[in-house]
C-alpha cells in the first residue's frame, strides 16, 4: 500500500537558525526554509524535514548517517570546519574519533541541538 508513497523522514531541533547554520554552512547541504521548518536536501534525491521542538531531547541513537568515500578526509575537513567528533566509553575510536573494528569506519558527531549524526566508509554494494 505504501511502497510508493514518497515517504521521507524527520527529526526535532530546539534552535531552527542554529540548525540551518550548521547544515547549510558547516556541514555544505542544500537546506530549504517553509513554514518554520527545513528541508535537508540529500545527494541521494531524499529530503529530510527539521522542525522545531520547544522541549527537544535528542535521540541516543544515530539519526542520520553521511556515506563518505574517504572518511578520514570527511573527519579531518569536518573538524576544520569546527565540528567535535563523539567518543564513547567503550569504543576503541583512534585519535580522529573514527572506529574502525566492526562494519565500516563510522565517526560520530552532534548537530547543535545534540542529534547524533555520522560520517561512514562507504561499502561497495
Amino acid at each position: 500500500m505504501l511502497g510508493s508513497s514518497k515517504a521521507y523522514s524527520g527529526f526535532s531541533v530546539d534552535d531552527i537558525p542554529a540548525a540551518k547554520r550548521f547544515y547549510e554552512e558547516t556541514l555544505g547541504l542544500e537546506v530549504s526554509e517553509e513554514n518554520g521548518m527545513l528541508t535537508l536536501h540529500l545527494g541521494s534525491g531524499a529530503g529530510v524535514l527539521v522542525y522545531p521542538k520547544p522541549e527537544h531531547t535528542p535521540a541516543t541513537f544515530t539519526i542520520l548517517n553521511f556515506p563518505v568515500e574517504d572518511i578520514d578526509a570527511a573527519v579531518d575537513e569536518l573538524t576544520r570546519r569546527g565540528v567535535a567528533f563523539q567518543r564513547y566509553e567503550g569504543s576503541s575510536q583512534d585519535e580522529k574519533g573514527i572506529y574502525r573494528e566492526i562494519g565500516p569506519p563510522i565517526a560520530w558527531f552532534t548537530d547543535p541541538a545534540g542529534n547524533i549524526l555520522s560520517v561512514l566508509a562507504e561499502t561497495a554494494p
